[in-house]
């Protein structure tokens, strides 16, 4: 084990403790009053509080640990395979059906040495709908000023395996017999004029949750108006800069990646406080949403205090960027809260938030969508009670850059019928272009 551990000892037995200072329900935050937050916040977001707190903020503190009831069906699922689930060589998720991987009563941070795996299974694993279905918007920023380089789009992802719906039971939970995809997720890129019409087509395998020595790495296909042609992405590329910014595809919802490629260890559990459910949209929704003068902050929204894990993985490849990453994950949903990022010289490099918002509170009450319902129900699901991420914050502590990442509208209804899927997924439909 790194000498690294050694050096938060201090701070994960505070994470253990209760905070002095107490929160409730209705209390108003400004800048004046911070200090009450300090004890419920991961001592390194606090220490770069400046990113995130100014003059003029508001934070609304929500009910503490509410209840965010899930999909009755997933539920189900969690319950009818409930001990049947392993952790196998390598990290690998065995004999996981359906629902979540390892019911949270079966997960003891302090005494089983599996428990951060079984953590970042769930968290890889949760009640998403059918996967997603966004527009997206994507800016970078250095010290306050929003840069030319930015991007907006949409993206649909779609889960092939696994499903909880009664009519892909006798498929073993897949839309398509037999397949051997996991999940894919289609990115269109509509904006700026130079990079409309660029498409990317990624595959999750079923394999990539065994051991390393038998796992299929993704596989990722990029259409380009200007070549008129598609070209492959190596899997390495995932943890590359996104054209020169300070996000990688894998720093999205904090952690994207394939758990048995990282060594996993539970650090601690505690009470944080952070955005959980928004009650103020953003754009297009609302073009007056306060980032703060830096454009990375969400205080002037809901917060709530959680119960979280803290988990870190440590790269097993040696190549990779990080030193290592701390998430701290919500306890009963298994959404992120934050995460920190260390570089090869294990020095602090980024920090990563999030902003949620929960269908049940929204569904009647979109602005934008028909009827009011952003999050529809389908065949074989009654309501959704879904917990979506709607933007990713990420700071570059050593340079004051970051970027912010918008999802609206995002939410998981399907396509309508398998035809549309099968042509969704199809490689083909990048070789002809737009």
């Amino acid at each position: 084990m790194r000498a690294a551990i050694l050096l938060i000892t201090p701070f994960l037995m505070a994470a253990d403790l209760a905070p002095v200072t107490s929160l409730k329900e209705g209390d108003r935050i400004d800048y004046e009053s911070i200090e009450k937050l300090k004890p419920y916040l991961p001592e390194v977001f606090w220490e770069n509080r400046d990113f995130f707190f100014y003059e003029g903020m508001n934070i609304d503190i929500g009910p503490t640990q509410r209840k965010y009831e899930g999909n009755k069906q997933y539920d189900a699922m969690t319950e009818k395979y409930r001990g049947k689930v392993e952790i196998g060589r390598d990290g690998a998720l065995v004999n996981h059906i359906a629902g979540r991987p390892f019911p949270n009563d079966t997960i003891d941070c302090k005494g089983d040495p599996k428990a951060a795996l079984k953590i970042i299974w769930n968290f890889m694993r949760p009640w998403a709908g059918d996967g997603g279905r966004v527009t997206w918007s994507y800016t970078y920023w250095d010290r306050g000023e929003q840069l030319p380089l930015y991007y907006e789009g949409s993206a649909k992802g779609i889960q092939l395996a696994k499903r909880i719906e009664p009519q892909y039971q006798e498929n073993d939970g897949s839309i398509f017999k037999n397949d051997k995809r996991l999940f894919v997720l289609g990115i269109d890129v509509l904006a700026p004029f130079d990079a409309r019409g660029i498409m990317l087509l990624s595959y999750r395998y079923k394999d990539s949750e065994g051991p390393l020595d038998n796992a299929r790495n993704d596989d990722t296909w990029v259409y380009v108006p200007d070549l008129r042609r598609v070209r492959r992405i190596s899997t390495a590329q995932r943890t590359d800069p996104v054209q020169g910014t300070d996000f990688t595809m894998d720093d999205l919802r904090s952690f994207s990646g394939v758990p048995p490629q990282y060594e996993w260890e539970c650090l601690g559990e505690g009470k944080f406080v952070s955005p959980m459910n928004t009650k103020r949209l953003a754009y297009p929704y609302r073009e007056d949403y306060d980032f703060g003068p830096f454009g990375f902050s969400y205080a002037n929204d809901r917060w709530e205090v959680r119960d979280a894990w803290i988990v870190r993985f440590d790269p097993k490849n040696e190549d990779h960027p990080y030193h290592h990453k701390d998430i701290y994950i919500d306890k009963e949903t298994y959404e992120p809260l934050y995460s920190f990022a260390y570089d090869r010289k294990n020095e602090l490099w980024k920090i990563i938030w999030h902003n949620k918002r929960y269908s049940e509170d929204w569904n009647g009450n979109d602005p934008l969508a028909k009827n009011g319902i952003w999050y529809p129900s389908w065949e074989g699901i009654g309501e959704v009670r879904d917990l979506r991420v709607i933007s990713d914050i990420i700071v570059n502590v050593q340079t004051g850059t970051g970027n912010r990442i918008e999802f609206w509208g995002n939410e998981g209804s399907p396509m309508s019928t398998r035809g549309k899927i099968r042509r969704f997924i199809d490689i083909g439909r990048l070789n002809r272009g737009r």
